[in-house]
């Protein structure tokens, strides 16, 4: 019975072995350090947006300034104008709100920008892992750079070389 039971794991442990699943790892952020649009692409986008932010807290200040100068004539104003002076503060930090959301919101402007720059050099970066996966039966490709619980991965396996290759880098 004990013979029989050994000879049924052993077969099970065999079956799964050959059907082990093959992975693979790249690093993103080396496959877009070495590509020269994606350089070119990113400091255009932080030109934006250091013109934007800079716009955003212009604004910003402004409000402050309205705010603080309440302050001092609070006690000078009557109720209709200190109301009238709260109304245009508040109406000023709402302009400084949908601006940063008009500029940096989940579907802003700079996501925009950074999709119309970027975008494409995504796609063929990920058509070509996909390619390349698809070719020697990779059953997932993970990106090292943002895998934080990865600790270790063999160099064996990296395949951004390859991918750079793909992509004529």
């Amino acid at each position: 019975m004990k013979k029989i039971f050994m000879t049924c794991l052993l077969a099970v442990i065999c079956s799964m072995s050959a059907y082990a699943q093959k992975y693979a790892f790249i690093d993103m952020d080396r496959i877009l350090s070495k590509i020269p649009q994606y350089e070119m692409a990113n400091e255009q986008l932080d030109q934006i947006s250091k013109r934007w932010q800079s716009e955003v807290e212009a604004l910003a200040a402004e409000a402050e300034s309205m705010y603080k100068q309440y302050q001092a004539d609070m006690v000078f104003l009557t109720a209709d104008q200190k109301t009238a002076k709260e109304n245009a503060i508040v109406a000023k930090e709402k302009e400084v709100q949908d601006l940063r959301l008009k500029y940096f919101g989940p579907e802003g402007e700079l996501y925009q920008k950074r999709n119309s720059l970027v975008g494409h050099i995504q796609d063929d970066i990920y058509n070509a892992v996909k390619e390349i996966a698809e070719r020697n039966n990779y059953s997932m490709v993970i990106d090292r750079s943002s895998a934080e619980s990865v600790i270790f991965a063999s160099p064996k396996i990296d395949i951004s070389k390859e991918v750079l290759s793909k992509l004529g880098y």
